[in-house]
């Protein structure tokens, strides 16, 4: 997530500006080949490119709504996300206890390491979602082809998950589970399931214990059900992409006009003086890359769990939840929020 208020003009350089050089190359060539090989068969009327122009407009639009829908969704999922973890700490701390054990009450330690496996499993959980949600699916930047992938991982090293250890979740895990358990979680596909799992499992032997009645299991366990349903949802979006019909023949359309627009621009600024027809490669230049940082713009947003700079900052929000739930536990010696780097909130 770019967190500056407004983009620098190096930091738009940075996003598309090598597109530029392409572009000029092309509008140059069309003009010169107009100009003094006497192609005037590449002078195309405006009408027919700009009635494209307009098409192409409204369909990268569509396309930039569609993307925002699937950024701005998995922003609210993870808010909510924060909120029930929230929820889960304090209804660990208030609904585990003595109160119902009719024999032996344990100890306020023995209670307290309860909370403490309880909390420190569902911060597991937080990193291990976050880790399998950043892994490349065949859609994505990062699997495209090999100059875009150079270009890509690029941008993940200056802009995203890069400028963070790689081996941060599982440092981050191996420091919150016990040996056997994490031993156990290797084995399977989908690490933040079965981590649910666990918590429901231990949610059971608490009820065996009396150590919550059968209304504060359903509550916890309704907790459960919830993050369920965000990580589902978070999977949803990362699994299923925004369709590639909508998703990528914009930018085929993209790369008609531009084709297209030096044609049509020289035809009418060379109707306007001698030096019209030099004018207009600026001013073709523009107008093209426009409509390509528009189509970028969409492109870059339609997969917010990608590991970029415009994506959800899953690892702050992560490292948020587990500032509360430690101070919830009243540790004192809790690890420090995440701060951006290059501009990048990851």
């Amino acid at each position: 997530m770019y967190i500056y208020k407004n983009f620098s003009v190096r930091g738009i350089m940075r996003f598309a500006g090598h597109h530029l050089v392409w572009i000029t190359a092309w509008t140059l060539a069309v003009t010169l080949a107009y100009e003094y090989l006497g192609f005037t068969w590449l002078s195309v009327p405006w009408l027919p490119v700009s009635l494209i122009g307009t098409a192409v407009a409204f369909y990268i639009g569509f396309k930039n709504n569609s993307a925002y829908d699937r950024l701005w969704e998995a922003r609210k999922i993870w808010g909510a996300i924060v909120n029930d973890s929230r929820s889960w700490g304090a209804g660990v701390r208030g609904f585990v206890t003595n109160q119902f054990r009719d024999e032996k009450k344990i100890t306020d330690a023995q209670l307290a390491e309860r909370h403490r496996q309880l909390i420190y499993r569902h911060i597991a959980w937080l990193y291990c979602l976050r880790s399998q949600l950043l892994i490349p699916t065949s859609w994505e930047h990062i699997n495209q082809s090999r100059l875009v992938s150079r270009f890509t991982r690029t941008r993940r090293q200056k802009f995203g998950v890069g400028l963070f250890e790689d081996q941060f979740t599982e440092e981050e895990v191996n420091n919150l589970l016990p040996a056997r358990e994490l031993e156990k979680l290797k084995g399977f596909k989908n690490t933040a399931t079965q981590i649910i799992d666990a918590q429901a499992q231990e949610l059971k032997k608490l009820r065996e214990e009396k150590l919550i009645d059968d209304f504060r299991h359903m509550e916890l366990q309704s907790l459960l059900n919830l993050f369920y349903t965000h990580q589902g949802k978070c999977e949803r979006i990362k699994k299923f992409p925004l369709p590639r019909q909508y998703g990528s023949i914009s930018f085929v359309f993209v790369g008609i006009f531009i084709f297209l627009l030096p044609m049509g621009m020289t035809s009418v600024f060379s109707e306007l003086n001698d030096m019209g027809i030099w004018m207009s490669i600026p001013f073709t230049v523009l107008v093209a890359w426009v409509y390509l940082i528009m189509e970028l713009v969409g492109d870059y947003s339609e997969n917010p769990f990608e590991g970029l700079g415009n994506d959800i900052p899953m690892l702050s929000l992560c490292r948020t939840i587990e500032i509360d739930l430690r101070e919830m536990l009243g540790e004192s010696n809790v690890p420090p929020a995440i701060e951006s780097k290059n501009g990048v909130l990851m």
